[in-house]
């Protein structure tokens, strides 16, 4: 995996970058990939983008992925091209081999094109594609579905990107990675699915600890029938959530995307080649908070404040808009920036210069301190 890692930081998809990634961005990537990459394109958006399925393997353990269901989570998509790519390099260091005889995998890279391109967690009719499972009241969740009945995958990757917001109260550090297990039933049993989705999980874990001390957390595994991965799990699919989250200073989640590829690569390596894995490890991965803000101020006239950002697209890139944290949640928070205010009174100033003028980025401070934002 080291040097996996070393291949990746030279050689990654660098026609993608950031985090507005739609399907203009992919479509000439796609149309270069080898004879041995199947592309189709399985069907239409709302507003009648095209959604593609990226098929490559011989192996008879089907694996289905899925990204950008949430049209602004981007970091697993860029994830997926760079997997694209070490497929197709002999020198990548690492042998593909055993995975792409033992597996065949059926990848949708943007499954919410049009959220996608307006960089919106929702479709174009305002519904969340991951609440929609069992209505399946859109054209993207039905062609999942109708993918996924098709194929008959043996596993599922649900990809998502989670926000800077997630971090572990414990020890005061960011959720740079997440997963979960779906739940199948509302008792959270541990079906037979379930388990092996654990197993898969436990060993993700294993091979990143080193590289992400304590950085790795659980999602919540309250079940919702309306998930796609509950209900995935619930069919008797084994469904493994995958969550990118944020590295310190890596707002364009460059830096986690090296992660991700890592943790699906070593998803795909414990599929193809299983090696026993305790179910029960999965437990001992701590579940993350929502504990985290962007910015905090410490120790000001005011107490702690804090500030977390909007992400707004604004002329094709995204823009990141200051805005107030919960007063209520402030004091148990931590800060990916953490400003010392001591003996300022701010909370005045920055309702008048930040709140309602995303134009403003700079903030000046009572005592003549100026704060870039």
């Amino acid at each position: 995996m080291e040097t996996l890692l070393n291949w990746h930081k030279k050689n990654h998809e660098k026609r993608l970058y950031g985090r507005y990634i739609h399907v203009a961005n992919i479509l000439e990537i796609l149309q270069e990939l080898p004879s041995d990459f199947e592309v189709k394109k399985q069907g239409v958006s709302v507003e009648n983008k095209p959604i593609h399925t990226v098929t490559i393997g011989t192996g008879k353990i089907k694996i289905l992925l899925w990204s950008q269901m949430h049209g602004n989570e981007s970091t697993t998509t860029k994830a997926l091209f760079d997997l694209f790519l070490a497929f197709q390099d002999p020198n990548a260091v690492y042998d593909f081999t055993a995975i792409l005889s033992s597996c065949t995998l059926c990848i949708v890279p943007i499954l919410n094109p049009d959220g996608a391109a307006a960089y919106t967690r929702v479709n174009a009719n305002q519904v969340d594609l991951n609440r929609d499972a069992q209505n399946r009241s859109q054209p993207e969740s039905n062609l999942l579905w109708s993918i996924y009945k098709e194929f008959e995958p043996d596993f599922c990757f649900n990809l998502h990107g989670q926000r800077t917001i997630f971090g572990f109260e414990d020890t005061g550090k960011p959720s740079i990675l997440s997963f979960l297990a779906p739940s199948a039933n509302v008792e959270r049993s541990v079906t037979l699915s379930r388990k092996r989705s654990m197993q898969v999980i436990a060993h993700i874990h294993n091979v990143l600890s080193p590289y992400l001390p304590g950085n790795i957390g659980l999602y919540d595994d309250g079940f919702n029938h309306n998930c796609a991965g509950d209900t995935f799990q619930a069919d008797g699919t084994p469904t493994i959530l995958f969550e990118a989250g944020h590295y310190p200073n890596d707002y364009d989640r460059e830096i986690t995307r090296q992660f991700v590829f890592m943790a699906i690569v070593a998803a795909l390596e414990h599929i193809s080649s299983p090696v026993f894995v305790d179910e029960n490890m999965y437990f001992t991965i701590p579940e993350h908070q929502k504990c985290y803000c962007d910015i905090l101020f410490k120790n000001s006239l005011d107490g702690d404040i804090g500030i977390q950002y909007t992400e707004k697209l604004t002329r094709n890139t995204i823009a990141f808009i200051p805005e107030f944290s919960s007063k209520d949640t402030t004091s148990s928070m931590f800060g990916h920036r953490v400003i010392d205010a001591s003996g300022l009174k701010i909370k005045k100033l920055l309702e008048e210069k930040v709140i309602g003028k995303p134009d403003i980025r700079h903030l000046t401070l009572d005592e003549g301190v100026t704060i870039t934002l």
